[in-house]
């Protein structure tokens, strides 16, 4: 068996977030989305401003931001008429970036191990073996966009066989810095004769794609690592619309790397449950029910607050507040923050230095990956918090 068919499954879905940023639908193949069954996006309300690639002012910093009004579909399938997107991979961003290019009615085909579980799970999303549906060798082969979407430790074990599919003239993909900038840990080092480029969606592939369902759009940062034809940063922007990306902003594969591991460590995953356990354990420490603590710490923040601070700021969430929910607020703030900030440092020069890295691709390589990984989020689920929580949601009118 190949090294190439002994892939590893994805061990990090990257946490959804959206910035508020207007958006209009794409126009998505009506004929196309029936044949996969999936719902028409709805349009969203035309801003009356004009969209499309631009210099912005974010606080004082001038950045280049690119929205899909500078692609429409018949530009998109004009620039990528004589392409084969090549999707490498079908987990979390495979799933969602396939599915859109796919009802954006891009020649796109799919490359996992024959008979796995993603292989069932393509043939499930419509994808059809022999069509559009390969092992990972054949669609390398066939593809000249290849979208390597492999988990990061599997992107590392598969390279060797992978490269040689790498010919001059492709363009090779990537939604993740990590085996690039991490190539003395990786060995992934592409050929000098190929574009190599980025496009990374600010939220997991199942927001990628609920996202374009509804007709709105993932924000994404866009990157480019190698430029042979002088189009790559084009056809990074390109890509990251046909993808199902409403807003994006440009980066370096360092940097994008460097972001989402400190990130997901941080305030999208670790540093939440971190301080969702500190919070719920003190008071019930101090006498508190198990629903009382739950909502106070979780039910609370997730279901009024954050929503707020998502659609309007953290000001406007606090002027929403009563009086006293403020005072405290802004008096505590300071505290927290400076009580984190060390962490944070740390958590930042161990992403910087390679730590993280070795870490991850250690677990990830592991025979015993997902056996181990279920068993810590298993213990996840078991703590006393997330099992009141499992009560409390089913409390939720909605849910009835």
């Amino acid at each position: 068996m190949s090294t190439l068919s002994r892939t590893l499954p994805r061990s990090v879905s990257r946490a959804s977030a959206s910035l508020r940023v207007p958006a209009r639908t794409m126009t998505v193949l009506a004929s196309r989305a029936a044949r996969v069954g999936a719902a028409a996006p709805r349009a969203a309300a035309v801003p009356a401003q004009v969209r499309g690639m631009k210099t912005i002012d974010f606080a004082g910093t001038p950045e280049k931001v690119y929205e899909r009004e500078d692609w429409p579909l018949e530009k998109l399938h004009e620039y990528f008429k004589n392409d084969t997107f090549a999707l490498l991979g079908y987990g979390s961003q495979g799933h969602g970036q396939g599915l859109n290019l796919r009802d954006n009615g891009l020649n796109v085909i799919v490359g996992v191990r024959k008979d796995g579980e993603s292989w069932r799970q393509a043939i499930e999303d419509g994808w059809v073996p022999g069509k559009n549906l390969f092992s990972i060798e054949e669609a390398a082969t066939k593809g000249t966009i290849l979208m390597n979407l492999l988990s990061d430790a599997a992107q590392t074990s598969t390279w060797p066989e992978l490269k040689q599919y790498v010919t001059k003239g492709k363009t090779l993909y990537f939604s993740h810095g990590f085996s690039i900038v991490y190539k003395d840990q990786t060995d992934v080092v592409p050929p000098n004769d190929v574009d190599v480029i980025l496009c990374a969606p600010k939220g997991s592939g199942r927001t990628v794609r609920t996202l374009f369902k509804e007709g709105r759009g993932i924000n994404s940062s866009v990157a480019v690592f190698q430029d042979v034809t002088g189009k790559a940063l084009e056809k990074a922007v390109a890509i990251g619309i046909a993808v199902g990306s409403g807003y994006i902003y440009e980066t370096t594969f360092q940097k994008e790397v460097f972001s989402d591991l400190y990130g997901e460590r941080g305030c999208l995953m670790g540093g939440i449950q971190g301080m969702f356990k500190a919070q719920y354990d003190v008071l019930r420490a101090n006498g508190h029910s198990p629903s009382e603590a739950f909502n106070e710490t979780c039910e609370e923040a997730l279901e009024s607050l954050y929503p707020l601070i998502a659609q309007n700021g953290m000001d406007y969430m606090y002027k929403a507040c009563s009086t006293t929910a403020r005072r405290g607020a802004l008096d505590w703030a300071p505290e927290f923050e400076a009580a984190c900030k060390p962490v944070f440092e740390r958590l930042y020069e161990s992403v910087k230095n390679g730590s993280e890295t070795r870490r991850a691709l250690e677990f990830g390589s592991r025979k015993t990956y997902r056996q181990d990984f279920d068993k810590e989020t298993d213990a996840i689920a078991d703590q006393e918090m997330w099992r009141v929580g499992h009560v409390v949601r089913a409390l939720r009118p909605n849910r009835k």
